[in-house]
């Protein structure tokens, strides 16, 4: 598989329509006005995502109070959005791509090594999107554990 375009600061932010968790739309558009933090992970319920969602949880009063939506995105169906969301007491949105059109869109869905080897999947990424709907800041294979604090740290939150 051909790896999918990397965004760079200055971009477009690629436009989405995309149902959560509860089957709503949700559009990137509807930020307009705030800065965005969408996140790309691979699958809910995992131990990796579980951490990553629950350190966005943690730090959310923070990155709203600093003016930061927080998005997160995978393939997973709606509904095991949902139990994930549930389980661990997410307060944000989480979106569903089952199609994996908009996770290639962001460059987040490609080829990636996972204990070594060459697969296919979900490239574990982070938006910082403007209020004009422009990449700021772009990251690709991003850890889970510890990467919140990273990006307090770069955007000074």
């Amino acid at each position: 598989m051909p790896e999918s375009p990397r965004l760079a600061p200055g971009d477009p932010a690629p436009p989405f329509t995309l149902p959560d968790a509860d089957g709503g739309q949700v559009s990137l558009s509807d930020f307009r006005d705030r800065r965005v933090l969408l996140y790309a992970y691979p699958a809910a319920m995992t131990p990796g995502c579980t951490t990553q969602a629950c350190d966005f949880r943690d730090n959310l009063a923070d990155l709203d109070a600093a003016g930061y939506v927080v998005l997160g995105l995978s393939p997973d169906p709606p509904a095991k959005l949902a139990a994930f969301r549930d389980t661990h007491q997410l307060t944000f949105p989480l979106l569903s791509d089952v199609d994996r059109a908009v996770l290639t869109a962001y460059g987040a869905y490609g080829e990636k090594r996972l204990y070594g080897k060459a697969v296919v999947g979900v490239i574990r990424s982070t938006f910082v999107i403007d209020e004009q709907g422009t990449i700021e800041r772009a990251l690709y294979g991003v850890k889970a554990t510890g990467h919140v604090a990273k990006i307090r740290r770069d955007l000074d939150v």
